[in-house]
């Protein structure tokens, strides 16, 4: 595994790659967030915000969204995977955020698991996006990078690999890394064809 000191380095390249890195979600409302989050499962933020656009300006608000008929949800995000059943969750979302958080979204993490398509990562995305609450979501992507870094295992599940990446990467630097290291998976260390030949952090590399 990585140490603190090694991983100083891999957080310089970073730097140097995705100075800027941040979400690529498309939102302008706090609970706009939440629904994108939920619907980028098993998609990309590309297809969901191509999705959201549309969807957002139909339905402006979240009474409005609470008030829309499912099936007309469900025409407006049918380029999805799984759109039937994110349809149940943006009705689930609406529902709960109205009438038990009076629409305004809470920052505790239990209380964001509620929401309807809602877990650790998505809550922990929410917390980073919208509150800057240090957290350390782990994705496809960061698995993978931790999984090539030698920082974890195979076997390892995502919430393994957050505890195993908040050892060796100072709290202050946790929202950052998380991007950064999502940027890197998408962008450079990718699934296939990664660019190995330029990367400069190789030596690290167990792929």
């Amino acid at each position: 595994m990585l140490s603190k000191e090694q991983f100083k380095e891999v957080s310089r390249y970073l730097d140097s790659l995705f100075p800027d890195a941040k979400c690529e979600l498309f939102y302008s409302q706090d609970y706009e967030l939440v629904i994108a989050v939920m619907l980028s499962a098993q998609t990309t933020d590309k297809s969901v915000n191509a999705v959201t656009s549309h969807l957002f300006k139909k339905y402006p608000t979240l009474k409005s969204l609470l008030d829309a008929d499912i099936k007309d949800i469900e025409n407006e995000i049918q380029s999805l995977g799984l759109y039937k059943n994110k349809a149940r969750n943006i009705k689930g979302i609406a529902e709960i955020l109205y009438h038990e958080f009076n629409s305004v979204l809470p920052s505790d993490k239990n209380e964001l698991q509620k929401l309807p398509g809602i877990g650790n990562k998505s809550a922990g995305v929410i917390r980073c996006e919208i509150f800057k609450i240090p957290d350390l979501p782990v994705d496809t992507h960061i698995i993978r990078i931790s999984n090539r870094l030698g920082i974890a295992k195979s076997s390892d599940e995502p919430i393994d690999i957050e505890r195993k990446l908040k050892k060796i990467i100072p709290e202050e630097s946790w929202i950052k890394s998380h991007h950064q290291l999502i940027h890197f998976g998408r962008y450079f260390c990718t699934a296939r064809n990664p660019k190995c030949n330029k990367c400069k952090i190789k030596k690290y590399c167990k792929n």
